[in-house]
C-alpha cells in the first residue's frame, strides 16, 4: 500500500496540513529556517513542472502529428477517425464548460486567496478581453513567432503553432523512414522517463505545497475547512460529468452510429475498462483493448490496429473534461475572472492539450499547465488538483479507453457501410 502513489500523495497532503496546523499552534511567529525549507522545497518541485512545460508541448504534439501521418495517405480511414476524436473532446469540454457555469457549488464559499504571482508574460488573453480583432490580432502575434522564442518565453500558443507547423511539414516532406522521426520518437521517450522521475518525488512537492498553503489559510487569507469542502465539490463535480459522458454521451454516440445498445456495447467492454480503472494508463491498457474491439466488437484489425493506438495519444475525453472544469474552479480560487473569449480559450486549449499527451498516470499534469498558463492561472495551483488527481485520472482514463474502443467501432461500421454502398 504504501507503494502506491495515491496512497503516498494522500499521506503526504495530509502531512503537510497536519504539520503546519501543529506549526502554526506552536510558533505562530513561525522559524524562518522551516520556512525557507518548505518554500525551497516548494519553489524546486514546481520549478521542475515548468521545465518540463515547453519542450513536453512542443515534442508531444510534434510525435502525436507524425502518429497520424498515415492519417493523410490512409484519407478515408484517417478522416473519420480524427473527425471523431475531435467530436467527442470537443462534446466533453463542451459538456464541462456548460455545467459549471451553471453549477459551481464551490461558489457559495470565498475565494481561497489572490493571484499573488505575476502571469502576464504567459497569459494568452488579458481578463475582460472583449474586442474580437484585438484579441485575434492578439493571438495571430503570439502564434506566429519564432519557434525558439516561444519556447524561451513560455508562450504557450506559440509552441502549439510551431510544433502544428513543423509536425504537418513533416509529414508531408518527409519519407516514413526518416531518421527525423525516430528522433522525435527518441526526445518524446526520454521527456516521459523525466516526468515520471518527477511523478516519483510528487508526493514531497505535494507535502511542502500544502504545508505552505495551509500557513497561508492559517494567516487569514482563507479558511481551510472551506477550502477542503470546495475541492471536495469540485472531485464529485468532475466524477459525475466524467461518467455521464462515458457511460451515457459515448454510448449514445455508438447506438446511434452504428445500433448496438448502450447496454450491450458496455458488457463487451468492461475488460478494458477495469484495467485502465486499475493501471490509470491508456497506453498499458492498449493491448487487452485491441483484443477486445475484434474478439467483442466485431472490428477489423486493420482498423483496430490504426484507431487504438492513435486514440491511447490522441483521444482523451476524460482529461479535456477534467482540464476544463479545473480551469474553471481554479479560476476562482484564485480570482482570476474568465471572460467569454477566455473560456473560448480554456476550450482551445483543454482540446489541444489532449492530444499527444502520454498514456500514462497523471499525463494530464503536463496539459493542465499549459491550460493553467494560457489563461494566468498560477502555476503553484496545478498542486491543488495533485491532492485528488490521482483518483480522479482511474475514472477519466476508463472513460479516455471507453472513446477509443467506441472509436473503433464507429470508424469500422462506417467504412463497412461505404464499402457495401
Amino acid at each position: 500500500m504504501l507503494k502506491n502513489l495515491t496512497v503516498q500523495v494522500f499521506l503526504a497532503a495530509a502531512l503537510g496540513i497536519l504539520l503546519a496546523t501543529i506549526y502554526q499552534s506552536i510558533t505562530p511567529e513561525g522559524i524562518p529556517s522551516v520556512v525557507e525549507t518548505i518554500t525551497f522545497l516548494k519553489k524546486a518541485f514546481l520549478a521542475l513542472l515548468k521545465m518540463l512545460i515547453a519542450p513536453m508541448i512542443f515534442f508531444s504534439l510534434i510525435g502525436g502529428i507524425i502518429s497520424i501521418g498515415n492519417v493523410i495517405r490512409l484519407r478515408q480511414l484517417g478522416g473519420i477517425t480524427i473527425g471523431y476524436y475531435l467530436t467527442t473532446t470537443g462534446i466533453a469540454i463542451a459538456l464541462a464548460l456548460i455545467v459549471v457555469l451553471f453549477f459551481h457549488p464551490w461558489t457559495a464559499y470565498e475565494q481561497v486567496m489572490s493571484v499573488g504571482i505575476d502571469t502576464s508574460a504567459t497569459r494568452m488573453l488579458e481578463p475582460g478581453s472583449d474586442s474580437i480583432i484585438r484579441i485575434l490580432a492578439t493571438m495571430a502575434t503570439l502564434a506566429f513567432t519564432n519557434p525558439f522564442s516561444a519556447l524561451v518565453d513560455l508562450n504557450i500558443l506559440g509552441i502549439v503553432a510551431n510544433a502544428i507547423l513543423i509536425g504537418v511539414a513533416m509529414v508531408l516532406v518527409l519519407e516514413e523512414s526518416s531518421p527525423l522521426f525516430r528522433l522525435v520518437h527518441d526526445i518524446n521517450h526520454v521527456i516521459v522517463r523525466i516526468l515520471r522521475w518527477v511523478i516519483r518525488i510528487l508526493p514531497v512537492g505535494i507535502f511542502a505545497i500544502l504545508f505552505d498553503f495551509t500557513l497561508r489559510l492559517s494567516s487569514g487569507e482563507g479558511h481551510s475547512e472551506a477550502f477542503l469542502t470546495q475541492l471536495f465539490q469540485f472531485g464529485a463535480l468532475v466524477i459525475g460529468l466524467t461518467l455521464i459522458h462515458g457511460l451515457i454521451v459515448l454510448p449514445t454516440i455508438a447506438w446511434l452510429a452504428t445500433g448496438m445498445s448502450p447496454v450491450v456495447l458496455l458488457g463487451k467492454i468492461t475488460q478494458p475498462l477495469l484495467v485502465a480503472f486499475s493501471t490509470s494508463s491508456s497506453a498499458a491498457t492498449l493491448p487487452v483493448s485491441m483484443r477486445t474491439a475484434e474478439e467483442e466488437l466485431g472490428v477489423s484489425s486493420s482498423v483496430s490496429s490504426f484507431v487504438l493506438p492513435l486514440g491511447a495519444t490522441m483521444n482523451m475525453d476524460g482529461t479535456a473534461l477534467f482540464e476544463a472544469i479545473a480551469a474553471v474552479f481554479l479560476a476562482y480560487l484564485y480570482g482570476v475572472e474568465l471572460s467569454n473569449v477566455m473560456l473560448i480559450t480554456v476550450f482551445l486549449m483543454a482540446m489541444v492539450a489532449s492530444i499527444g499527451a502520454p498514456g500514462m498516470p497523471s499525463a494530464s499534469m503536463s496539459g493542465m499547465q499549459m491550460v493553467l498558463l494560457a489563461i494566468g492561472i498560477p502555476l503553484e495551483a496545478i498542486a491543488i488538483l495533485l491532492v485528488i488527481e490521482r483518483p480522479l485520472d482511474t475514472i477519466r482514463t476508463s472513460v479516455n479507453v471507453g472513446g477509443d474502443l467506441i472509436g473503433s467501432l464507429v470508424v469500422d461500421r462506417y467504412l463497412r457501410r461505404q464499402e457495401a454502398a
